[in-house]
């Protein structure tokens, strides 16, 4: 054993750690947890760290762009999968130099990461396997401190499930509470709430995983727990400045939502509150959001947030009054029936030029038609029906019925 790797072995202090693998390599070095937070950097090669890890450094985890491109080029996969140590090759898109990394496991389980930017040069073959030497001792010593770090989050996941459960009565009752297990509360959050078809175990921890990565690169700070198969997500901050929790939560959504384009994942987001009494209601409209969602079975055309949810909320209740009275929207038969027998879009036309307020140039352009042809085809709608576009109420109730028409197909 070299005297260097004996010596690190003796370390607990994961900053002395660090600061010793730099020194024998003689090149920057990072160390992340399982979720790509920062736990320790080389403070001696500070300055020759690349772009990448500079915006790790000042924002303690990986931002979001870093984070997409990694999964995009199958690097997250490797990390999970590759025990050795390997290369990185340098992209210079996210500002990042080639590096080494190898996994830091115990246990067989993976508890962190630690990256060696290959400045000068390519680490030697004696250095990859010092590199994976170390790994070891890092990962046991992660362990040990995620051992506590569990009991504390375990806590947390109590503590806020007795919210939606309505345990606590008053906002003193939670502060109290909060004060006594030592969780500082935020000054403003808001719910994100992932789920997916109910049975699905293997997607279910596939997206929990994704939504813990992409939650903790956020830029506000998260906790995440999940509910039976409901993976909850507070984004939090410490002042109640409006609007910012939800670029957060929009953001998150759409980034995690990319990654499953071929399964079916519903999204919902809450309103944003600065009452902690008030957690239980922005979960319960994450899960409004998501139920109407599964209504009409293509989550991808609803919005993801509570309040821009508008008519999509009472799809279900007018469905089940519909089924009760029998009722049927005859102008929308006949063009269904047209568009069956002709091959024609008149229906996905009327849709879209209700969406766009009746105008023909916007409508045109959505569907990548002339307005020529698209005059053609509201020529044809009016003529099979008796429907009037200038009045509103006739307006509104074409759009309910041509959304619940679209479920029933």
């Amino acid at each position: 054993m070299s005297q260097p790797l004996e010596k690190i072995l003796s370390l607990t202090d994961i900053d002395e750690i660090t600061e010793m693998v730099s020194t024998f390599l003689k090149k920057p070095v990072v160390i992340e947890d399982e979720q790509f937070s920062l736990l320790a950097y080389s403070s001696y090669y500070i300055e020759h760290f690349d772009l990448a890890n500079q915006q790790t450094i000042f924002s303690k985890r990986w931002p979001i762009p870093i984070l997409e491109k990694f999964m995009d080029e199958g690097i997250v996969d490797q990390l999970k999968t590759i025990s050795e140590p390997f290369r990185i090759k340098k992209m210079e898109e996210i500002g990042l130099n080639q590096r080494a990394v190898v996994s830091a496991k115990y246990k067989d389980q993976i508890l962190g990461f630690i990256w060696v930017q290959e400045l000068d040069g390519c680490l030697s073959e004696s250095d990859m396997k010092f590199l994976h030497d170390v790994s070891f001792h890092i990962g046991k010593l992660l362990y040990q401190e995620n051992l506590k770090k569990l009991r504390k989050e375990e806590e947390k996941h109590q503590f806020y499930q007795k919210i939606i459960d309505r345990t606590y009565q008053t906002e003193d009752q939670i502060k109290w509470e909060a004060a006594n297990v030592k969780i500082i509360l935020p000054e403003a959050f808001i719910i994100n709430v992932f789920t997916v078809v109910q049975g699905d175990e293997e997607l279910f921890a596939e997206l929990s995983e994704t939504v813990r990565l992409f939650a903790n690169a956020l830029s506000h700070p998260s906790h995440i727990f999940t509910n039976q198969h409901e993976i909850i997500v507070m984004i939090g901050s410490s002042s109640p400045a409006p609007g910012s929790l939800s670029e957060d939560a929009h953001e998150l959504t759409n980034t995690v939502l990319s990654q499953f384009r071929q399964q079916t994942v519903y999204a919902g987001i809450g309103g944003e509150y600065a009452s902690i009494l008030k957690l239980r209601k922005s979960y319960r409209e994450a899960l409004e959001v998501i139920k109407a969602a599964k209504f009409i079975g293509s989550p991808e055309e609803l919005p993801y947030e509570y309040k821009k949810l508008w008519v999509f909320r009472y799809l279900e209740p007018i469905a089940q009054h519909n089924s009760q009275t029998n009722y049927v929207n005859e102008d929308l038969m006949k063009l269904q029936k047209k568009d069956l027998e002709s091959q024609t879009s008149l229906l996905k036309t009327l849709e879209v030029y209700l969406l766009n307020n009746c105008r023909l140039k916007p409508t045109a352009e959505q569907l990548f038609i002339h307005t020529n042809t698209l005059k053609y085809r509201m020529k044809q709608i009016t003529d099979l029906t008796s429907i009037d576009f200038d009045d509103f109420n006739t307006r509104c109730q074409l759009y309910i019925d041509l959304q619940l028409l679209k479920r029933k197909k």
